[in-house]
């Protein structure tokens, strides 16, 4: 199967933006966004909020790859970035995100993510084969 870049999303994160969200009782960004494995996988080391950041930031890049954005079924939640040593972060979707992206014909994902500065960045890059090249070479049915 030949696949090709269906969708590309960046999103670059200020880290202190982050920290205040945190830290801000009225907003909980942490449980809102991340599910219980991926608050692990983070841990509390010294650089907690960097990843955090970071991995908000890909979060953000995967739905831009959908073009859907959160919202109308689509939940941070509904993006997981799992990180296995000596490996490229890895993009597992379920929910509306999973739909949106079968509804594309999306495959695999690239991802990176990476913070320096006080910023955290990440690129999310949907590989697939697009739904109508796949319908067409099946022929009539």
């Amino acid at each position: 199967m030949h696949m090709v870049v269906l969708g590309h999303g960046v999103d670059l994160v200020d880290v202190e933006a982050i920290r205040r969200w945190i830290e801000d009782p009225r907003d909980p960004l942490v449980s809102r966004c991340f599910n219980a494995e991926e608050i692990a996988e983070i841990g509390e080391e010294s650089d907690r909020v960097e990843r955090l950041a970071g991995r908000f930031a890909a979060k953000e890049a995967v739905l831009k790859a959908l073009g859907t954005g959160y919202g109308a079924g689509i939940s941070f939640k509904n993006v997981v970035v799992r990180r296995n040593a000596g490996r490229p972060p890895e993009v597992v979707l379920s929910g509306g995100a999973a739909l949106a992206a079968a509804a594309m014909g999306v495959v695999d994902w690239k991802l990176s993510i990476s913070h320096a500065g006080g910023m955290a960045i990440a690129s999310a890059i949907a590989l697939g084969v697009p739904v109508q090249s796949a319908l067409s070479r099946e022929g009539p049915r």
